[in-house]
């Protein structure tokens, strides 16, 4: 049903949309973090309603909250800053694009740090230990369970 896409695409997808945002409406630039947050809450989301990845890249839980490293790496010279990001054609199927809008409206609007301490408050991350994988079963359980409040 579903090719299996990379987080940096989901990245680059949330980038897009943030740009296009930012051209009708007074929208904030995405941090690192804050793009660490969304790919988490995407995943999560995803293995709820999907029972299966978004993406195939780990999860891992850092100091402040869950990150996919591959995509840390590619955006860490920003800092703390907002990315800048030139846009790319990345595109999903129509069912992708529909679950990420569903997402980058629901998650979007927070700050990074609001996003960073609603993580350390869920299971997944506050269950794992520092730099491990949070595992896609713990992630799956607890957003199926809490799907109606996050997702």
């Amino acid at each position: 049903m579903f090719n299996r896409i990379s987080a940096n695409e989901v990245a680059q997808w949330f980038l897009n949309k943030n740009n296009f945002m930012q051209n009708i409406t007074d929208t904030e630039d995405i941090t690192n973090m804050k793009l660490q947050k969304l790919l988490y809450y995407s995943q999560g989301c995803f293995l709820a309603e999907y029972d299966k990845p978004l993406f195939k890249e780990k999860v891992i839980a850092w100091e402040h909250g869950p990150v996919v490293k591959e995509v840390y790496d590619e955006y860490k010279k920003f800092g703390g800053n907002g990315i800048e990001f030139p846009g790319s054609n990345i595109s999903f199927s129509s069912e992708v694009e529909t679950f990420l809008e569903k997402i980058y409206n629901h998650f979007a609007q927070y700050s990074a740090w609001k996003l960073r301490n609603m993580t350390h408050e869920e299971t997944p991350w506050k269950n794992t230990n520092q730099n491990a994988e949070i595992k896609q079963s713990l992630m799956r359980e607890y957003f199926k369970k809490n799907n109606h409040e996050l997702c």
